[in-house]
């Protein structure tokens, strides 16, 4: 089987599209912030039809690391003009996506309604998939193009579905720690109780005896 041999040209103009957009393409980084009772964080799409892909996790409360609600918080989305996109209520953790229909700012705003403050991981990025005319370009480039584009997205799905694991692994281990230490607290309490039940008996035997012994 004869195997095809790509031409010189497009093998560097791949080599430096490659290049190009692995050195433009944007790492995942959530942004963790401490809530009291409402804040919002805006992100532009540039480009209308973009998918806009978004996640929190209530990493722990704020106030003290072992004091742990379950009450969530509440996170609406809006688009340009105000119109509402997404409502959220009493979520600890989310992640969702959605298609812009404008183009320009989307606004995401945290409620949180627990008496105590939050800490919060928040991700957000839009994925916009650019087309090109075939006319205007080499017949192998317009392919290869869309494949480097598609490669990209992939990777930026696979960190961004990495910082979401992540976040939910550091509030499953503060659960785990806060409950191991309520176990102790409380194993500590039962021991404490037995003990003073224990020297209470002994303390009223000996004067059952006490008085026997005095008749």
């Amino acid at each position: 089987m004869k195997m095809k041999v790509m031409p010189p040209n497009v093998a560097i103009v791949m080599a430096i599209l490659l290049l190009f957009l692995l050195s433009n393409m944007n790492v995942v980084v959530g942004i963790r912030f401490v809530i009291d009772r409402e804040d919002c964080f805006a992100h532009h799409v540039q480009y209308e039809g973009d998918t806009v892909h978004a996640s929190f996790v209530v990493i722990s409360t704020a106030d003290a690391s072992w004091q742990l609600t379950q009450e969530g918080v509440d996170l609406v989305v809006k688009g340009p003009s105000g119109d509402q996109v997404r409502d959220f209520r009493d979520k600890i953790s989310e992640k969702f996506d959605f298609v812009a229909r404008t183009r320009g700012p989307y606004r995401f705003c945290f409620t949180n309604k627990s008496p105590y403050r939050e800490k919060i991981d928040f991700d957000v990025h839009s994925n916009h998939f650019s087309t090109f005319d075939q006319h205007a370009q080499n017949e192998h480039f317009t392919p290869l193009i869309e494949q480097i584009i598609k490669l990209e997205e992939a990777l930026f799905n696979i960190q961004y579905e990495q910082h979401w694991l992540e976040a939910q692994t550091e509030r499953q281990a503060i659960v785990n720690n806060a409950m191991s230490s309520r176990a102790i607290h409380k194993a500590l309490l039962e021991s404490a109780a037995l003990i003073g039940a224990s020297t209470l008996q002994v303390y009223l035997l000996r004067r059952l005896f006490e008085r026997k012994l005095g008749l």
